[in-house]
């Protein structure tokens, strides 16, 4: 196995880099989590049409680039480093995935071209929050996440033709016409302004209970949806969220009879949407992995700078012993949270059965390698920023200074994706570390029969 990365991966990360570096530094960065889209859009198209990132992991065919998740997540790392809000995440790395293994030709014909061209951007929406679970990263995602029959979370119903009788029990399944959506989700990553939007809903009530992916599109395309607003969408109310990192925009949908149409061909396949939701899932959570590494990487070599030359008793501050061995423990860390990422992104892609032309979904990643890589690097990621916070004395607890910037992009992806000790369960369950009945059902860690004691095991 050669580990080392190919020419054209060191001149994706080199390229992008050098793109960040004139183009997002901390102010501006600032200045675009104020704007009504949440992030400089004119950067977007410039990233979409010079680099072809949206696409990075699309196949060639459907004018993507063709690489697959380890260049994504190269490319995360590289944004990473900027903290740059983009609808990176939310396109390439959660809807585009999904509509790929599970859409029809037809949609992603007409789709996947104009995400790979940054024509149009994409989300997930999860009812509930429920987002880690639905991509299997802190529990299986074979239950009722999105709905469960009862009220609450998102239902999904067929919309009869005019003249058509309404079957009364047909499993959810339609025999004509299009779907409705009825329901809410909140915390969804870029949702105020994607135009495509993959929303998980739960149709055929209690006895015929699936949960399916279906496609609303937002908005036809251009700048129409940035305002928050979905024109010629009726029912389709989406708010920008309050969040504590400006970075990741989040949004509540609230959806009221929406016209939806099925992501796939048929009637939709349950067991089918769960597979593709869990491996995508391996992708999202190595892309988001990386993301991090680059994030505590910068906020590391920022704070060591700082250190070499605030000046403490005569000398710089850096030079004492005791601040030299926390910065030493954080770079072991971090090392090791970009080794996991790398790993994570290597395995999602099939690992070395993988080809080399367009990945995404080509193989099985190896059991709970997402996870582990996530929790490693959010981990790492938040003890890199509190360390930053601190050793920058009295201006790094300054509301406004950078250092924040990674404190808050450390506590709200926990938020989104976490806690890390569910990850790092649900990795150890995917495993198979745990023989059969040592663990309790929801992945706590805890072996059956010793509650409040972890299991002893390492991972």
């Amino acid at each position: 196995m050669d580990a080392a990365f190919t020419e054209e991966q060191h001149e994706i990360r080199r390229t992008l880099r050098e793109l960040l570096l004139k183009r997002c530094g901390p102010d501006e960065v600032k200045a675009a989590v104020r704007t009504p889209a949440g992030y400089d859009t004119q950067l977007w198209q410039q990233l979409a049409g010079r680099l072809g990132l949206p696409g990075l992991a699309l196949p060639t065919a459907y004018g993507g680039v063709g690489c697959g998740p380890t260049e994504l997540a190269l490319a995360c790392e590289e944004t990473g480093r900027a903290v740059l809000p983009s609808p990176l995440i939310a396109t390439a790395a959660l809807a585009a995935p999904l509509i790929l293994a599970l859409g029809s030709e037809r949609q992603r014909t007409a789709l996947l071209p104009a995400l790979a061209a940054g024509e149009l951007t994409a989300t997930l929406a999860v009812p509930g929050g429920r987002l880690a679970t639905a991509l299997a990263l802190t529990g299986p995602n074979d239950g009722g996440w999105a709905g469960g029959g009862r009220a609450g979370g998102i239902q999904a119903r067929r919309a009869p033709q005019e003249g058509e009788a309404v079957p009364s029990k047909n499993g959810g399944r339609p025999t004509g016409g299009g779907w409705r959506l009825y329901g809410e989700a909140g915390q969804v990553l870029n949702g105020h302004t994607a135009e495509v939007l993959v929303v998980a809903a739960h149709t055929g009530g209690f006895a015929h209970s699936r949960t399916l992916l279906f496609l609303v599109r937002a908005a036809a395309g251009g700048g129409e949806a940035r305002s928050g607003a979905a024109p010629g969408v009726p029912g389709l109310l989406r708010t920008r969220q309050t969040a504590l990192d400006e970075t990741r925009p989040l949004a509540r949908l609230e959806l009221r009879d929406v016209p939806a149409e099925l992501l796939g061909e048929g009637d939709g396949d349950e067991a089918a949407v769960a597979g593709a939701l869990a491996a995508t899932g391996v992708t999202a959570a190595a892309s988001l992995a990386a993301e991090a590494v680059g994030a505590a990487d910068t906020a590391l070599a920022r704070t060591v700078a700082h250190v070499q030359q605030r000046e403490q008793f005569g000398r710089p501050i850096g030079s004492f012993q005791a601040v030299q061995h926390r910065l030493a423990d954080l770079y072991v860390r971090l090392q090791a949270a970009r080794s996991a990422a790398y790993y994570a992104a290597w395995s999602a892609g099939g690992g070395p059965s993988a080809p080399g032309g367009a990945a995404g979904l080509c193989g099985a990643a190896e059991p709970g390698v997402g996870a582990l890589a996530l929790a490693q690097a959010l981990e790492s990621l938040r003890a890199v920023a509190a360390e930053a916070v601190q050793l920058h004395g009295g201006i790094g607890f300054t509301w406004e200074h950078e250092a924040h910037l990674y404190f808050k992009r450390a506590a709200c992806d926990e938020l989104l994706l976490g806690p890390v000790h569910r990850l790092r369960a649900r990795a150890a369950e995917e495993a198979g570390l745990f023989p059969d009945g040592a663990e309790e059902p929801g992945g706590s860690g805890e072996p059956a029969g010793a509650p409040g004691r972890a299991a002893p095991v390492e991972v």
